[in-house]
This record gives C-alpha cells, sequence and structure tokens, in this order.
C-alpha cells in the first residue's frame, strides 16, 4: 500500500510510522532524509537541491518529488511505502499525484493525525535529551530520576530549540496554516482517515491497522512501470 501520515509536530506520526513499517513491511520514507542524503550522495537531483539549500532558500516541490520518485521506484519499495514530512502543502501534493499517476499508481491513504494544541505543546515542550548520550526523557512522562540528569551516564539533560514553548507554538501555526487546503484536498478524494491521537500509543496503532485492512480488501495490484 502507498500512504501518507500528516499531522502537526508532535502529534506521534515518527511513532506509528515505525510501528507500521516495521509490521507491514512497508519503507519509511521521510523527504527530510531523503533530501540530505541526495546532496550528500551527490546525485543529479540532489545536485540542483543543493544550490537552492546552499542559498538558504526552499527546495522547489518538483525536485523533492523527484527526489521521492527515485527512491519509489527501489525494489523495496514494491510492496508499497509510508511517506512521512511530505507533502506539507497543496502543490506538493498535487505534484506528487501527478508523479504517481505517470507511474501507474495513487496514494491508497492518507492518514491524518488529530490532537489538540494543548496536547502538542505538553509533548514537545516537555522533551529533554541527554547531551552526553542522547537518551530521551519528558519532564512529565518519562523523567530522570535526578532533576536535568540522565539515569543512564549522568549527563546533563537540555531542550532543543525547537521545543521551546514559543517555538512550538509557532511550529503549530504555521502547520496548520499550510495543511488546511491539503486536508480538504483529501477529503474530496475519499482517501483521508482521520486517526484521534490523544490517547495511547497501542490503541492509536490499533485504530490504524483496522483501516488498512478495511482498505487492502480492495486494494489493487502494484504497478511501479513508468507509463
Amino acid at each position: 500500500m502507498r500512504i501518507v501520515f500528516l499531522g502537526p509536530p508532535g502529534a506521534g506520526k515518527g511513532t506509528q510510522a515505525e510501528i507500521l513499517s516495521k509490521e507491514k513491511k512497508l519503507q519509511h520514507i521521510s523527504s527530510g532524509n531523503l533530501l540530505r542524503d541526495a546532496v550528500e550522495n551527490g546525485t543529479e537531483t540532489g545536485l540542483k537541491a543543493k544550490q537552492y539549500i546552499e542559498k538558504g532558500q526552499l527546495v522547489p516541490d518538483q525536485i523533492v518529488v523527484d527526489i521521492i520518485r527515485d527512491r519509489i521506484l527501489d525494489k523495496d519499495c514494491r510492496n508499497g511505502f509510508l511517506l512521512d514530512g511530505f507533502p506539507r502543502t497543496l502543490a506538493q501534493a498535487k505534484a506528487l499525484d501527478e508523479m504517481l499517476k505517470k507511474l501507474g499508481n495513487k496514494l491508497d491513504i492518507v492518514f491524518y493525525f488529530v490532537v489538540s494544541k494543548e496536547s502538542i505543546v505538553l509533548r514537545l515542550s516537555g522533551r529533554r535529551i541527554c547531551s552526553a548520550c542522547g537518551a530521551n526523557y519528558h519532564t512529565k512522562f518519562v523523567p530522570s530520576v535526578k532533576d536535568g540528569i540522565c539515569d543512564k551516564c549522568g549527563g546533563k539533560l537540555y531542550q532543543r530549540a525547537d521545543d521551546k514553548l514559543e517555538t512550538v507554538q509557532e511550529r503549530i501555526r504555521i502547520y496548520h496554516e499550510q495543511t488546511e487546503d491539503l486536508i480538504e484536498y483529501y477529503k474530496k478524494n475519499g482517501i483521508l482517515k482521520e486517526i484521534e491521537s490523544e490517547t495511547d500509543i497501542k490503541t492509536i496503532t490499533k485504530k490504524i491497522f483496522n483501516v488498512i485492512k478495511d482498505a487492502s480488501q480492495n486494494e489493487p495490484l502494484i504497478n511501479f512501470g513508468v507509463a
């Protein structure tokens, strides 16, 4: 199956993507990681992207789509893939659809993780990371025994700049501003499935798997030949 995960930062997409990728043997594709790899490896598309990155400019949608296209043509994506972090805007969604159409394919499901602003702020602003070993903590959910000190190595815990309260609130605002039209687009296409993400991880996973089970009964054969 070809799946997209949408949702604001802190909605739990990464956790669920890891579970789904492992259980359903779907390749988890992060557009950000792909872009960095393409640039580092000096691919043709990566070199195009590098020109914009070095100037501090946004990489054009079509270049990102081309990088994703190269990735999903790999053999390990023949059973399907899970896109995380792309598309973020309506223009990107339309470009992705057009690319898949040329390959004789389309998206099967777009999961939209619904979570309150209050929950997102709590989840992100409470995150702490060990400066020495990289262990993750949370001031409320997974606190260290000694405040500000890592249980594993004794290193100091710190808060990432993009997890600070003001930054989190701005990230949420920008996300909703960018994706409002995108959500409506997938609703009209009949493939958007909202997942209430205020509950525990296992409950959310069960909801996702149930949706996939229902959809897979009518799943067409996958064809990655270029039309």
